[in-house]
């Protein structure tokens, strides 16, 4: 019989990339990885291939493993006064205001695509050109704008993407004026990009030609990123958290990542308490206060992770004291292997290496992740991150492959949807729909509610006495939660997110 395949995806070109690899003879890593490098390629200013990912396989038969593609703090080698040096600062009205850094100074050593290339490795079975066929003939050809790219870079785009003369071509229509919904846009050197890649592999990006490229763009234009960051680069497979809730086994983004430790956290304290939004508000308010307090200034965050868990283990919450763009697919088949996929190019450098379509990252330049300060830590070192890519199976047969893109809001999204769905045996289509909420932790320790327009949640903001901020009915920025599944009587579907341009697709 046929594999088949369901797949959640950024958008309608995303989801359609899987397809084509599943009818190349490809599994869910295999569609997954398609999908993904298609939004790297068709969602400009949300995710590029010059970012960093974290991939989760839970394969049919075999134990589930996270492979950790993150950015790194570059600079090896560096003149020790281009640290600090190099970058933009930017004020934008993202997310209710939001101060960001851009400019070659930004830009992290990217590990996306090393990700990639070692799960393709590892549990792929459609050749790997076939996989990124698709997304170099939409570079090449044409695709359309989504939604949440024009709605971003209506924000943004003079602000982060304006500044180069490499990248505003990529961002604008023959007009002149940034791209809006459904806008045909082409990028045909990274169409070149990616067929080098599709020849001599993911390593090509660092130990190659595209590697000598992206080195020396940085050295002119005062980057820290050199060719001996990317050589040294390696993506690491590790073995994920392990979390039970209700019937499910959850396989989550283990330290040095911040979001699956978080996660586990809310997760663990919502299933004690029970669902009420004054709980879930108080479960958020309490585990981010922590990080912000304490994580988000460790020097090892694999180490602070791991004793964070055991802290919760011994203690319960009352123990603990009292922040992008991000794309994220979804794929499971009907052999039963689960892949999820979360990847990040931060909020976007607005740089972009010349003859090579490459759009470059700013994850150094994101406030909520360097809270140590600009460029402080040293060269090699993975970045934090909130990506929590993750897959389940329950003890009734299913498997769930589950995340969300939303920076420092993944975490409570799929707090508040994996509670819904695996405590309360809501449907995942409905409990992706509801409303949420955010403690946003602002700089000076106060905690403030993000939320979107609900009475429930209203009243229990008012009842806590804390501050607020309303989005509205739906919103982008509460992320864009993005759920494939295989049922125990073995039929397949996928849930998409209304507040982002959601795909779904089963073959």
């Amino acid at each position: 019989m046929d594999r088949r395949v369901s797949i959640a995806a950024t958008g309608p070109a995303s989801a359609d990339a899987g397809l084509a690899a599943a009818a190349a003879g490809g599994n869910a890593v295999d569609v997954a990885i398609a999908a993904m490098v298609s939004a790297m390629t068709t969602e400009p200013g949300i995710v590029s291939a010059a970012g960093g990912a974290f991939v989760s396989i839970w394969p049919a038969g075999g134990d589930p493993e996270l492979i950790d593609g993150n950015v790194e703090m570059p600079g090896r080698g560096q003149d020790p006064d281009r640290f600090g040096a190099g970058l933009r600062e930017v004020r934008t009205s993202y997310g209710g205001g939001l101060t960001l850094y851009a400019g070659h100074g930004s830009v992290a050593t990217p590990g996306a695509f090393a990700a990639l290339g070692i799960a393709h490795d590892r549990h792929g079975s459609a050749p790997w050109r076939e996989v990124l066929a698709p997304s170099i003939d939409a570079a090449r050809t044409g695709y359309s704008i989504g939604g949440a790219a024009a709605r971003y870079l209506a924000i943004t785009g003079d602000l982060v993407f304006g500044w180069d003369e490499h990248t505003w071509p990529l961002v604008r229509g023959a007009d002149g004026r940034i791209v809006t919904a459904g806008q045909q846009a082409t990028n045909p050197d990274l169409a070149d990009t990616l067929e080098q890649i599709s020849v001599e592999g993911a390593r090509s990006l660092y130990t190659g030609d595209l590697a000598a490229r992206i080195a020396a763009d940085s050295a002119a234009r005062g980057g820290l990123v050199t060719a001996a960051d990317l050589a040294a680069y390696r993506a690491v497979v590790r073995t994920p958290l392990r979390l039970g809730v209700g019937e499910w086994d959850l396989a989550l983004n283990p330290p040095p990542s911040v979001g699956g430790p978080m996660l586990a956290v809310m997760l663990r304290e919502l299933a004690a308490a029970g669902w009420d939004w004054s709980r879930i508000i108080d479960i958020q308010r309490r585990v981010l206060s922590f990080r912000h307090q304490v994580h988000d200034l460790s020097t090892d965050l694999e180490e602070d992770g791991y004793a964070l868990l055991e802290s919760i283990d011994r203690n319960g919450l009352a123990g603990l004291p009292t922040s992008s763009s991000t794309a994220h697919v979804s794929a499971v088949d009907s052999d039963g292997t689960i892949c999820a996929i979360t990847a990040s190019s931060g909020y976007g450098s607005g740089a972009t290496v010349p003859g090579t379509g490459l759009m470059l990252n700013n994850c150094l330049g994101e406030p909520e992740l360097n809270r140590l300060g600009l460029h402080a830590l040293a060269p090699g070192t993975r970045l934090a991150s909130n990506m929590a890519p993750s897959v389940a199976r329950s003890s009734s047969g299913s498997a769930l492959a589950i995340g969300s893109p939303g920076a420092d809001r993944i975490t409570t999204a799929l707090m508040q949807v994996l509670g819904r769905h695996c405590l309360s045996g809501t449907p995942m289509q409905e409990a992706i729909d509801a409303p949420r909420v955010h403690v946003r932790i602002l700089d000076d320790g106060t905690p403030r509610v993000d939320h979107e327009d609900d009475p429930e949640i209203s009243a229990a903001i008012e009842s806590l006495g804390l501050q607020s901020f309303s989005h509205g009915a739906t919103s982008m920025f509460f992320g864009g939660v993005g759920a494939a599944r295989r049922l125990a009587d073995g039929s397949l579907d996928a849930a998409g997110d209304p507040r982002r341009e959601a795909a779904t697709r089963v073959s």
